[in-house]
């Protein structure tokens, strides 16, 4: 396993004008980049995820093998191991931690490649729900700089359904009295589990509960599969939840100075080779949005997954059907 690392970017001016000061990325790094370098793998992490929770997407003989790429892990800002409201000292602490971007994002991590790594080129770029938002970003902040791209159950800007999806837990969280319009001096717990209880319904497939498909999970009752979710979503900061549904919400990778809103120009700058995988059933997002983003790109593939497990299917690790598509595609994609 890589050791967690940090890179410490100084004040990094943000789209919103804002300044990030003291900005910090966490990431972690496995095999060795070559002499070539050629055989960078970059893992951004998803909304929940961390760099722990990329591990599953590679080993040895996978298509994503540490002795023969250099894979980089990195965790997105908000995370509670990048900059996080939860971690910054006053005054961006908590509630008042500045708006980031997925163009923020990107171009920090720009940053920790170019500056801390030495890394000139970038072999594949992959990753699930918003950490697959942060490969199309990559591909269009640095067309020259990308060779390829996998997004899976992703998607290149965020949908008016998928945002409105998002407000719901959002909006559940922040109606609990202690979270105090985020000033709160303990964990808002009623609105944490509230959000979890939110979220899960949208996370999967209405097959899914349907079949009980939750049994697969090892939970006897609907109730027991709701309540672990509530559980797991103790554990996290809700201002640092809240920060990255923002980020989730804004983002468009024609949204800055490069496209100016063109969607269909910033999708057309993709030159970076590129397969698109969705599952069937994701509420979040959809296989038609991506087949609209592939039909404007130039080297772009749609390998639709078909699975009752909705948005989940692609959780690392989760599938082993799913796993074996996403290897099979990667090994594709690092031939070139």
């Amino acid at each position: 396993m890589g050791a967690l690392q940090t890179y410490e970017l100084g004040d990094v001016p943000l789209q919103s004008g804002a300044v990030l000061r003291d900005a910090r990325l966490a990431y972690a790094t496995y095999g060795t980049l070559g002499p070539a370098q050629d055989n960078v793998v970059v893992l951004p992490t998803f909304y929940t995820g961390t760099h722990l929770r990329n591990e599953p997407l590679f080993g040895p003989g996978r298509a994503i093998d540490p002795a023969r790429h250099f894979i980089v892990s990195i965790n997105l800002i908000g995370n509670g191991y990048s900059s996080s409201p939860s971690n910054s000292a006053p005054p961006q602490d908590g509630p008042r931690f500045p708006q980031v971007t997925l163009f923020d994002n990107v171009a920090c991590q720009h940053r920790l490649l170019t500056e801390r790594l030495g890394v000139r080129r970038i072999a594949l770029v992959l990753g699930w729900s918003m950490a697959a938002m942060q490969a199309y970003q990559w591909a269009s902040q640095y067309p020259d700089m990308v060779d390829a791209i996998l997004p899976y159950c992703g998607a290149a800007r965020c949908s008016p359904h998928n945002h409105a999806f998002l407000d719901g837990p959002k909006a559940a969280l922040q109606a609990d009295a202690a979270w105090n319009q985020g000033d709160y001096t303990a964990p808002p717990v009623k609105g944490l589990r509230a959000f979890g209880r939110v979220y899960v319904a949208w996370a999967y497939s209405h097959e899914f509960f349907g079949r009980g498909l939750y049994r697969e999970l090892g939970f006897a009752t609907l109730e027991d599969f709701v309540r672990d979710w509530e559980e797991d979503h103790l554990s996290w900061d809700a201002n640092d939840l809240i920060a990255k549904i923002w980020t989730w919400q804004h983002g468009d990778i024609a949204d800055n100075d490069l496209y100016r809103g063109d969607f269909k120009r910033a999708l057309q700058s993709i030159g970076a080779r590129a397969i698109m995988l969705p599952c069937s059933t994701d509420l979040y997002f959809t296989p038609d949005d991506n087949a609209a983003e592939v039909a404007l790109m130039r080297r772009a593939e749609l390998r639709v997954f078909d699975s009752p497990w909705g948005h989940c299917a692609a959780s690392p690790g989760r599938l082993p059907k799913f796993q074996q598509a996403l290897d099979q595609a990667a090994a594709e994609l690092l031939k070139g």
